[in-house]
């Protein structure tokens, strides 16, 4: 008898982390498992994978997905006792997700029917258990659903129909479940969620406390949480090389540095710059040309974020990709990692003169200072993109800008502090000054960099963290408090971010 091939009876179940092109999945999946419930938006569920990843599992058997559960960090002290669904999630968005919480929040958890006999909801309980004692959270809580209590509502309250389930006189398909799991009650929810009507909208808060937890000094109430921002209102003047270029940019790197600042911000398209001593007439050849110093452009960039300790916004540089010519903002992170934004809207005047194309992603960065954007001159005059970066997580938008006259710079100004009120978020503008008189479409400049905040009590009485005097050459830096932002996100005098009407409006965002 030959030897049996044992690969043709294996089945390969696999619990990993939800990966974006998983999203229609978990959405078909969801439609199965909660017929008579409003399912997953792709929206929410790509923000999801944005701000918190690692807290999005499902379970894969043979390429099926069979099961999933998405989950968010909270500092569960911060919310009411009775709060529902929408208020713990920001509506499913999870925008409110804290990296420094203390606890982790599940928000969903859903098993194909074909399937609940495999343990599947177990490993996704479990992968949780794990995620929670890998981050060093106290406890997992979860506001349950009570499917069967519509059965009994007529006999019963729902606190009676909790002890019942949990003196196993009563099965629930959830709640046993999670006593089965190690959770135990908190408290009885009403009102928890608008479309759970076989639970009559009731749900149990549940717990499980992770005995691993070990409390450290560096996690404790914070309060403050000062980043410093150093904004570089650069001189446009004519240089004979890069040298002299890079002498320029290190000088304002050992400014920043020795204010002790977290960022350091360039202005937009500062390296044409450089044009001043290339011998090329034509705008759309001389852009070319500027592209050849894009390696020497980012090695000094990164070199001088490591070399100050400082993160650098590199202001904008045209980069050539695949025969395109692209206006890219580039962060320099401190511990010498890069990431870039490539400008979204371009202006008339860089189509005609340069030929620029416009990028098709709203990023966000991870920094030791927390998640910051970059929108570059007139991508901060569309209000969509600085929604779209603040739901991805973003505090800081920081906005280099180049413009040649004083209505130009307006237009960018007044829209970066609409966009600091409108989402409760920071925002900056650094711009260039001088002229550059031999070099087209660069010959003149004007600019007031500044730092800017929402309008409340807590912040300064204009908005205003500071600002440069117009048209020369300095810099502004200035601090902001994200712990300040936390708050009054929360319990401001208004709350413009927390009070969007997403029942009217949202903005479908397709990268």
């Amino acid at each position: 008898m030959s030897q049996l091939d044992m690969s043709r009876y294996e089945k390969k179940i696999i619990i990993r982390n939800i990966r974006e092109d998983d999203i229609d999945k978990i959405i078909a999946l969801g439609k199965t498992c909660f017929p008579k419930m409003d399912p997953w938006k792709k929206e929410q569920l790509k923000s999801h994978l944005d701000i918190f990843p690692e807290g999005q599992f499902c379970v894969e058997l043979e390429g099926e997905i069979i099961g999933s559960c998405s989950s968010l960090i909270i500092n569960f002290d911060e919310y009411d006792d009775q709060h529902t669904w929408d208020e713990i999630t920001d509506e499913g968005y999870i925008t409110n997700h804290d990296s420094e919480g203390y606890n982790l929040y599940g928000i969903e958890i859903a098993v194909d029917p074909e399937y609940r006999r495999m343990k599947v909801g177990r490993r996704l309980y479990e992968a949780r258990k794990d995620l929670a004692r890998q981050l060093n959270l106290k406890s997992i809580i979860i506001g349950g659903r009570i499917p069967n209590y519509n059965k009994h509502a007529s006999e019963m309250t729902p606190r009676q129909y909790v002890e019942e389930v949990m003196r196993h006189s009563i099965y629930d398909p959830v709640l046993t479940f999670q006593v089965m799991n190690g959770f135990t009650l908190k408290r009885v929810n009403k009102n928890y969620l608008d479309d759970d009507m076989a639970s009559m909208k009731y749900a149990t808060l549940m717990e499980w406390n992770n005995v691993d937890y070990q409390p450290t000094t560096k996690r404790q109430f914070k309060t403050s949480f000062p980043v410093r921002i150093c904004a570089i209102q650069y001189m446009m003047k004519s240089i004979d090389s890069f040298e002299e270029f890079a002498k320029q940019c290190e000088y304002y790197a050992d400014v920043g540095a020795s204010y002790h600042s977290d960022f350091v911000v360039f202005p937009e398209i500062f390296t044409t710059q450089l044009l001043s001593f290339i011998e090329e007439k034509s705008p759309s050849k001389a852009i070319r040309r500027l592209t050849e110093f894009t390696e020497d452009y980012i090695s000094l960039f990164t070199e001088l974020a490591i070399k100050y300790n400082v993160n650098i916004i590199g202001g904008s540089h045209f980069v050539e990709e695949e025969g395109k010519i692209f206006n890219i903002a580039y962060l320099f992170r401190r511990d010498g990692t890069i990431e870039k934004q490539y400008k979204l809207h371009i202006t008339p005047n860089e189509r005609k003169f340069w030929g620029i194309q416009g990028g098709d992603k709203v990023e966000v960065f991870d920094t030791d200072c927390g998640k910051i954007a970059i929108q570059i001159c007139y991508d901060i005059q569309f209000p969509e993109l600085s929604r779209i970066a603040t739901e991805k997580g973003a505090n800081i938008i920081f906005a280099p800008f180049c413009t040649d006259e004083r209505q130009g710079y307006l237009r960018v100004r007044y829209c970066a502090q609409a966009r600091a009120i409108e989402n409760q978020v920071y925002t900056m503008i650094a711009g260039t000054v001088g002229n550059l008189t031999q070099v087209e479409n660069m010959d003149i400049q004007y600019a007031q960099s500044g730092i800017f905040t929402p309008s409340d009590f807590e912040f300064p009485r204009d908005g205003i963290v500071g600002e440069c005097n117009p048209n020369i050459e300095t810099v502004v830096v200035g601090d902001v408090d994200l712990e300040i932002l936390r708050r009054i996100r929360k319990n401001g005098s208004v709350t413009q971010w927390k009070d969007r009407r997403k029942d009217l409006f949202e903005i479908k965002y397709d990268c």
